[in-house]
């Protein structure tokens, strides 16, 4: 039976969509599948990949030097290569033809009321940025690392940096000084850009002494440069080899903005693993690869156009940010925000959609389930959402009763896009498109140039049934190499151990006759009860559908001679007691929704769900530290949002 269907794009939006005008202009040259059916581009996107990829590198019309000798060289996964011959840079597509007096960046914060950016501005502040960095010696190939908030002077130290073909790497100032050391210190950084301190929930956070430590511990680190937020005069002195982000800006206030272009697989960023357990994994991106991956993303899949405002909830530690930023190679502008989404109440981020007129609104699926709880009226309060044209959820998948409460509290008219991807390739592969109808709890189709099929345990791809996400065809986002993995090996473990030669995502999903596809959640961390697996996303929608529970993980611990144990943990919403009747009801709604194999064996309280910076429940981990593992070596806590929240499973496993 097929899922109720919840939009359709108008005749109107799908003819004025990006994604029909490329299609057309295919047709127009004898290129492709001489169709605009989605189901049709996709296919051809996927079975030419070398057309594919040319065809919007001339579309999109990419600034370089040189021709390419070949667009794809080398088919083989790991070691694609893309465009080779060709030289170019990322920022300076950012750049290019641009009105100095349209407004690029929305930005508020915790901190800061809502401020205009313009072209001119950006242009001018990035070309001083890159002036200061120059004097310092950061050139082609250097790291510049930021600890840095989701502000615009991080936007303006990223262009600068890449503008002068040097390799980008951020992290949230709420990362602690372990989690930042483990991620920066593997890459080896020339300069360390930094705040003095952050705003969270109403609260301030002097970091100061954590950028001395970082500074102290990383010797590669030649200078210091410190953005003054929570503080306008801080006292930099115990801060070594530091200047002021004024002072950095002050080298050449006047200079010009150049681009160095840079062969295509040259590093653009570096992003991180969650890293929950061992050192996060380095992913190394490349120029060329991330500037063709987002210029389709932006273009043809989030179809953002001149006047759109582009807002995704983030922080400089999640691939989000970066995917963000380069909604700026299109005509659309971004609207950043930082601070604490749920302060001072869960509407905070809605308030910031209708003070900046947002037409795009990006989140997670943690955050709609929680104004869900919360009793969130996203348009109540004077709040004018009129502009909103479309939600994008990711993160974790987004519940059925997720796409019900969008339409039912934003509007009927509003395109809902959940999307699923990863850090790996900074994209999502399986997720909007503006020409598709939705449909309750999937989402719409898998990306352009994106070979996603789901596989069974011998390796076949099938439809109507859940099996691992693979790509089966290279992309050009996809890692060039992992930082410091010299002879590839852990690049390889990581994805294609399972199958030789196929990127293995590590979800389960389904594709369904409609093309369409349902994400499980993390294959790794799946129920397996009798031959019957579940992922545990499933079981989180049973559960947190009683009001009473406010938050849930749940593991298979193995137990020789049985089907295993199966504890859920539960956090109760204010009020709420654990008693039977609470108990029998989810088992009921369990039993139902998902099987009775998958009913818990127990239910227990906790206080909160220990979840990484980014929001992901850490189940691995917990699973790990229930059958014995040291909490220390089960996950890093200085890569989670709550490590306190680990203590009750390192006492609980000593019970068991």
């Amino acid at each position: 039976m097929s899922p109720d269907l919840l939009w359709s794009p108008s005749p109107g939006s799908i003819e004025d969509s990006q994604l029909v005008a490329w299609a057309r202009w295919l047709k127009e040259r004898g290129i492709g599948p001489g169709s605009e059916d989605y189901g049709d581009l996709w296919a051809w996107s996927t079975e030419q990949p070398e057309e594919f990829w040319r065809s919007l590198w001339d579309y999109f019309e990419v600034i370089h030097d040189g021709e390419p000798t070949a667009v794809l060289s080398s088919h083989e996964m790991p070691g694609a290569k893309w465009f080779e011959g060709t030289k170019l840079n990322y920022a300076e597509h950012i750049f290019r033809g641009r009105d100095p007096e349209t407004t690029a960046i929305f930005a508020a914060s915790e901190r800061r009321p809502l401020e205009e950016i313009t072209w001119g501005d950006l242009r001018s502040r990035t070309a001083a940025a890159a002036a200061g960095l120059k004097s310092l010696g950061v050139g082609p190939g250097d790291r510049v690392a930021a600890y840095m908030p989701n502000t615009h002077e991080t936007i303006v130290a990223f262009l600068a940096t890449v503008s002068l073909g040097a390799v980008w790497s951020s992290c949230s100032p709420d990362f602690g000084a372990g989690a930042v050391t483990d991620r920066f210190a593997q890459i080896g950084p020339k300069v360390l850009l930094a705040v003095d301190g952050y705003a969270y929930g109403g609260k301030g956070f002097d970091r100061r002494e954590v950028v001395a430590d970082l500074a102290g511990g990383m010797p590669s680190v030649e200078q210091v440069v410190v953005l003054p937020y929570l503080d306008p005069e801080p006292d930099l002195s115990t801060i070594p080899n530091s200047i002021s982000w004024d002072e950095l800006l002050a080298v050449d206030p006047d200079a010009q903005l150049a681009f160095t272009r840079v062969p295509f697989d040259s590093p653009l960023w570096i992003l991180y693993s969650s890293g929950t357990t061992g050192l996060p994994k380095p992913i190394v991106q490349g120029q060329g690869g991330i500037l063709l991956e987002h210029l389709k993303k932006m273009n043809l899949h989030l179809d953002a156009k001149p006047g759109d405002r582009i807002f995704w909830f983030t922080t400089t530690g999640w691939m989000m940010w970066n995917f963000l930023t380069s909604c700026l190679l299109t005509d659309a502008a971004i609207v950043l925000y930082d601070g604490n989404p749920g302060h001072p109440g869960m509407s905070a981020l809605w308030d910031l959609a209708s003070e900046a007129g947002v037409t795009c609104f990006g989140t997670s699926a943690s955050y709609i389930s929680a104004c869900m709880k919360d009793g969130v009226e996203p348009g109540g309060d004077g709040r004018d959402l009129s502009r909103l044209r479309a939600v994008g959820s990711t993160g974790s998948p987004l519940s059925p009763e997720g796409f019900d409460w969008i339409y039912e509290h934003i509007g009927s008219d509003t395109w809902l896009f959940s999307t699923s991807g990863g850090t790996d390739l900074c994209t999502a592969f399986v997720g909007g498109v503006p020409t598709l109808p939705v449909y309750r709890g999937e989402l719409q189709a898998r990306a352009l140039g994106a070979a996603v099929e789901s596989w069974d345990e011998e390796g076949h791809p099938h439809i109507g049934e859940v099996g691992e996400l693979v790509i089966t065809k290279p992309m050009p986002s996809m890692p060039l190499y992992l930082w410091g993995d010299e002879d590839g090996s852990r690049y390889h473990d990581s994805y294609f151990d399972t199958y030789p030669g196929i990127w293995r995502h590590g979800d389960w999903v389904e594709i369904t006759d409609r093309g369409t596809a349902i994400i499980y959640g993390r294959s790794d961390s799946t129920i397996n009860r009798g031959g019957i697996r579940m992922g545990t996303s499933e079981i989180y929608r049973a559960v947190l559908a009683d009001d009473r529970i406010a938050d849930a993980l749940v593991v298979d611990i193995p137990k020789e001679g049985t089907e295993g144990w199966m504890p859920l943990f539960v956090v109760l919403a204010e009020g709420a007691e654990l008693t039977d009747e609470l108990k029998k009801d989810v088992a009921r709604e369990v039993r139902s929704r998902c099987s009775p194999r998958h009913v818990p064996n127990e239910m227990i309280e906790i206080q909160a769900v220990p979840r990484t910076l980014s929001g992901k429940v850490l189940e691995v981990p917990v699973k790990r530290i229930l059958t014995g593992t040291p909490a220390e070596k089960a996950a890093s806590r200085d890569s989670l949002a709550n490590p306190a929240a680990l203590d009750f499973f390192t006492e609980y496993a000593r019970t068991l």
